[in-house]
């Protein structure tokens, strides 16, 4: 298990001086976004995609850093009612695919994507309870949507033999590790998730007990370190279903916050030692959101605090228990 970074918000800056910044950091992996809401400012997906002086450039650039790509990012909304969105992220998810099984790259990070509410409706329609009914039913439609799009997303990750890890995302249909193990098993294993706890955190679900779900099921292809606060004093008042701006943080019930800011170190040495108990051995990727501090020294708290709660080697031989 290793220390990632998603280099998003080192995007002004070229990859080559990104990667030396973190390697100086001590980081070991990079999630790199290559389409959708991730652009390709640090990996041209176009330039890259079946050039192989390309591909090996970008090699060059990582070993000179003695750096892996834990996995390249694509979030964009693949079930969306508008045709031509939802085709264009469709492309650029296959093509990030593609371009992964090209330079051995093991998964591609994404979302699950929300449909409308029926076939006739405009915008992507986020169903929370079954009543009235006609939700129920928007339900059981998005779901229908959404495996007959995934049945065949996932065979063209299979044919790659590259891991599709969705972020379990308020706002998809997948936000959940109940709704996540359904979507995986309506599909194949090369779809599991990319366990993000901040996400989790504020639905008030326990980020062990996800991982020990889906962990226990092989299905956690990559995961996110991100952290969140709930603040309740404003929680109190109006609940977690929190619609002001991520930037009126003193009116908010819950914030993403950097790695320890949320939950302390206590409790990210619990979230490593779980997922050591499910067999998970990738990287620990971080994805800085938080809009109280800059970004580089949210990456670099992060960083300190996950080195000091990563193992650095194997179990050894239980000596003790002989």
């Amino acid at each position: 298990m290793d220390v990632g970074v998603l280099t998003a918000p080192l995007v002004d800056q070229p990859f080559e001086d990104a990667a030396e910044y973190l390697a100086g950091l001590g980081v070991d992996a990079v999630e790199i976004g290559c389409g959708g809401l991730h652009g390709g400012e640090h990996l041209d997906r176009e330039a890259h995609l079946d050039d192989e002086d390309e591909q090996a450039a970008f090699r060059e650039t990582l070993d000179e850093f003695d750096l892996r790509v834990s996995a390249l990012a694509c979030h964009d909304n693949l079930l969306h009612p508008d045709e031509e969105t939802a085709e264009t992220a469709d492309t650029d998810l296959r093509e990030t695919i593609r371009l992964a099984a090209q330079l051995d790259i093991d998964a591609v990070t994404c979302f699950s994507g929300l449909p409308a509410g029926g076939p006739n409706d405009e915008v992507p329609n986020w169903i929370t309870a079954p009543w009235p009914t006609e939700h129920a039913d928007a339900h059981e439609y998005q779901w229908e949507v959404a495996v007959d799009y995934w049945a065949d997303l996932a065979e063209h990750a299979a044919a790659h033999e590259v891991d599709v890890a969705i972020e379990m995302h308020p706002n998809m249909l997948v936000y959940e590790p109940t709704g996540m193990l359904r979507l995986r098993e309506a599909t194949n294993e090369y779809v599991g998730a990319n366990l993000d706890p901040s996400h989790l955190y504020w639905q008030g679900i326990d980020a062990t007990e996800a991982i020990r779900y889906l962990g226990e099921r092989d299905a956690i292809h990559h995961f996110h370190a991100k952290d969140t606060r709930v603040y309740e004093h404003n929680a109190r008042l109006k609940g977690v279903l929190d619609t002001d701006p991520y930037t009126a943080e003193a009116d908010r019930s819950w914030l993403f916050r950097s790695v320890g800011y949320g939950h302390g170190e206590e409790h990210w040495k619990d979230i490593v030692s779980t997922l050591r108990m499910v067999g998970y051995d990738g990287a620990l990727s971080i994805e800085h959101e938080d809009s109280l501090t800059s970004s580089r020294e949210g990456l670099e708290k992060a960083v300190d605090l996950l080195q000091r709660a990563t193992f650095e080697t194997t179990p050894g031989e239980a000596y003790w228990a002989e």
